[in-house]
């Protein structure tokens, strides 16, 4: 029986806004459309969900107007929540605003997804799930960098720890990083973070440094794909070229999906290349949560003449589906 994915970073609520260009100071800039909906620990998750495997948020949930934007979206997706008890404050809160190129900046505001301590951690019972993931936003703060920095040496394994550092990597304690990156079974990481970590600007020397010492690791390129090291191999895993319009989330389906996928029984390279469809996909989509579902990326992947050797699990990847390869499997 699969156990899933557990999510440990927070989830948010984001309220998205599309505009030609970023406004100057004081200038007015006007949105023709506009989102709040879940987002942060929310958009890994629902990649992940919406690729037939079992999801449950390990993090804090708030009370208020904003926390129940993010049950909802937890419930719309079939995310169970590992405790019922609630923060007495509400959720945090991301401004996302998306140029006409697709890129995107952010405004945030902390909230309940950062009341996270020693005692919510020690109640989650982790050997539950097949997959942990962690990202960079849970440990900038000192109050939960402090409390995962004490969790993680006792995180038995299974589950796997999938780091991913995020956008804030550079403002994160280097010692808390160095910590937090000795108990991460696999590390995934765009360009640019990965530069962060391993000073290397070369993808493939980049992923080789990120690798060692674990299973593997990813160094993520947008439409030209990523570099895998697993398994002491190597290689570049193409990209596809899209009409992107909003890049916010793309990274996160790629955590979810790959992660997704490797629970499924695919090799990590075949994983790869599925993350980076469904990754390629989000992106023709407003919103920070637009991953696709398995039918819908199986048909992208077939379009484009990709055959993967394991594509018969494509058939059992339903939502709610409970079987798993094992462990062996899945290297």
């Amino acid at each position: 029986m699969s156990g899933g994915l557990l999510q440990l970073s927070g989830v948010v609520v984001d309220l998205v806004h599309q505009v030609d260009h970023l406004p100057a100071p004081g200038e007015e800039v006007e949105t023709p459309t506009f989102q709040m909906t879940a987002g942060g620990g929310f958009n890994a998750m629902a990649a992940a969900r919406r690729m037939g495997v079992t999801v449950t948020y390990g993090g804090v949930l708030g009370t208020g107007p904003l926390a129940e934007i993010a049950m909802r979206g937890l419930d719309a997706e079939g995310i169970s929540l590992s405790l019922a008890k609630r923060a007495p404050i509400d959720q945090g809160s991301c401004a996302v605003i998306v140029d006409h190129t697709g890129e995107r900046s952010f405004i945030t505001h902390h909230g309940a997804e950062r009341e996270i301590d020693l005692t919510h951690l020690g109640s989650l019972h982790v050997d539950s799930w097949d997959y942990a993931l962690l990202t960079g936003y849970s440990l900038y703060k000192p109050g939960s960098a402090a409390a995962f920095l004490s969790w993680l040496p006792q995180l038995p394994r299974p589950p796997l720890m999938f780091f991913d550092p995020g956008p804030v990597v550079a403002n994160i304690d280097l010692s808390t990083l160095e910590k937090a990156m000795v108990q991460a079974d696999w590390v995934s990481a765009n360009a640019g973070e990965s530069k962060v970590l391993t000073g290397e600007s070369d993808p493939a020397e980049a992923v080789a440094k990120l690798a060692r010492g674990r299973r593997g690791a990813l160094v993520r390129r947008g439409a030209e794909g990523c570099w895998v090291h697993h398994g002491g191999k190597c290689a570049h895993v193409p990209g596809y070229s899209v009409d992107a319009v909003d890049t916010n989330g793309a990274g996160d389906t790629h955590d979810g999906v790959f992660i997704a996928a490797m629970i499924r029984g695919f090799a990590a390279f075949d994983a790869a290349t599925i993350a980076n469809a469904a990754a390629a996909l989000s992106t023709t989509r407003i919103g920070p949560a637009t991953s696709p579902d398995a039918t819908e990326t199986r048909h992208f992947l077939a379009a484009r003449g990709e055959t993967l050797a394991a594509s018969r699990i494509w058939e059992r990847a339903q939502p709610g589906a409970k079987d798993a390869p094992k462990e062996e499997d899945r290297e």
